[in-house]
């Protein structure tokens, strides 16, 4: 199937990331983790406006209260508020960091924020270093601030979304080619019965994901140079080529949550690659979901 794609900001990111659909504010928000950056694009205006941070930024997430986010850099989490750049620490930090850093992540139906870590393959000055197997562990920060460790022994965390009923979780590792499926008890906030969701394919390897309201998994392929979209059995529905190579993570916006946006990354790119790091803009045929919140259950 053809889909008309635009580039809605060439920004020039090193590694796009961390995309969340403010309704609020009718805009999104994203991270570029190499060069310690949160962008704001209005969706209106197709203005971008930019802040720049003293350490990685890999994730951000909508809170309990509007125009406050709860921002994951590489060794902490903070509370931010973008209309006055306001920032405060906010209880957790990285056990290890630097030596490891925080990576992708997203608030659950209950309220909860849920992170993985990874080996820090971000130098000081933002170059790109090497990540490796086995150091990297997945954390669920409550919304009282209590931290409990979920699975250990982590490539490359990615991949953080929940089925429309609440009752799945996806998690996948960047490094292993996999992706994993978990129950849900939002009751809890728990996940049990780990399985093998979508793995083994050849097009790059799975970073971050989007679902829609039908149950179908939007995974961003870095090195793969597409979308895959899963269906709820685990079988790949369709890919969807983009334009540059890496592909990093996506969310749904619009008033109808009918424009997937995505966040691509310029290292590693290939020649030529002059749009590499932009923000993509892509209309589906399915709405997604609204965006979880921290601090507050899904009502």
């Amino acid at each position: 199937m053809a889909r008309a794609l635009t580039c809605a900001a060439p920004v020039g990111d090193r590694c796009g990331e961390g995309a969340v659909w403010s309704a609020a504010e009718a805009a999104l928000y994203w991270t570029d983790i190499n060069r310690f950056l949160v962008h704001r694009y209005d969706e209106a205006t197709r203005a971008v406006r930019t802040w720049l941070f003293d350490e990685p930024v890999v994730a951000v997430s909508l809170t309990r209260d509007e125009g406050r986010l709860l921002v994951a850099l590489g060794s902490k989490l903070i509370y931010w508020w973008p209309e006055t750049d306001r920032r405060e620490d906010y209880g957790f930090a990285l056990p290890g960091a630097p030596r490891v850093r925080l990576n992708d992540g997203r608030a659950d139906p209950a309220g909860n924020f849920w992170v993985g870590s990874m080996k820090n393959n971000v130098q000081p000055d933002g170059e790109l270093g090497e990540a490796g197997p086995g150091e990297g562990v997945l954390y669920r920060i409550a919304p009282d601030g209590g931290v409990t460790v979920w699975r250990e022994d982590l490539g490359i965390s990615n991949t953080l979304c929940w089925s429309p009923d609440g009752r799945i979780f996806y998690f996948g590792d960047t490094l292993t080619n996999e992706i994993y499926a978990y129950d849900y008890d939002m009751a809890k906030g728990a996940i049990s019965g780990e399985r093998r969701f979508f793995a083994g394919f050849a097009r790059g390897a799975p970073d971050g994901s989007a679902i829609d309201s039908a149950g179908f998994l939007w995974n961003c392929r870095f090195g793969g140079g597409c979308i895959a979209r899963i269906a709820p059995d685990g079988s790949l529905a369709e890919a969807i080529d983009m334009p540059v190579t890496n592909i990093t993570t996506c969310t749904f916006g619009g008033q109808d949550l009918k424009t997937l946006y995505i966040t691509t990354a310029g290292v590693l790119a290939g020649p030529g690659e002059r749009l590499a790091g932009s923000l993509f803009a892509m209309r589906v045929e399915v709405p997604g979901l609204p965006e979880n919140r921290y601090g507050a259950a899904v009502r």
